[in-house]
């Protein structure tokens, strides 16, 4: 999957995402999601690697679900960078839960997935 469609994929699952939990996400309208995916894009290129790289401890002892709290710290970040007022969360376990789904999202929607099936087929 490229750049964009990576960002045309966030973009939607924010906006979608608001629509379907309007007390758990907010987002004030497309242009405040598509930035909140391009800040995402940025903090996962910079930041996520990090806080990773920190937690792995933890995340090997919760075999890995650790990582949907790293996830939801990004998305935190996320509306911080882009304004509270535009983007945010109504609380930090909706951010988890909003990591969980997008993680679920990206993982259905990536080429990877969609050749294994193909392949298997």
């Amino acid at each position: 999957m490229t750049y964009f469609q990576r960002l045309l994929v966030n973009t939607l699952t924010f906006v979608s995402l608001s629509v379907i939990f309007p007390n758990m996400i907010h987002v004030r309208n497309i242009w405040m999601a598509v930035l909140a995916a391009f800040v995402l894009s940025i903090l996962n290129m910079l930041v996520k690697p990090v806080l990773t790289l920190l937690s792995l401890p933890l995340t090997l002892l919760t075999f890995g679900l650790f990582s949907f709290i790293v996830n939801a710290a990004i998305l935190q970040m996320t509306s911080f960078f882009v304004g509270a007022m535009n983007f945010g969360f109504s609380t930090f376990w909706a951010a988890v839960l909003m990591a969980m789904i997008m993680s679920f999202v990206n993982t259905i929607v990536s080429e990877r997935n969609i050749d294994k099936y193909v392949e298997d087929k």
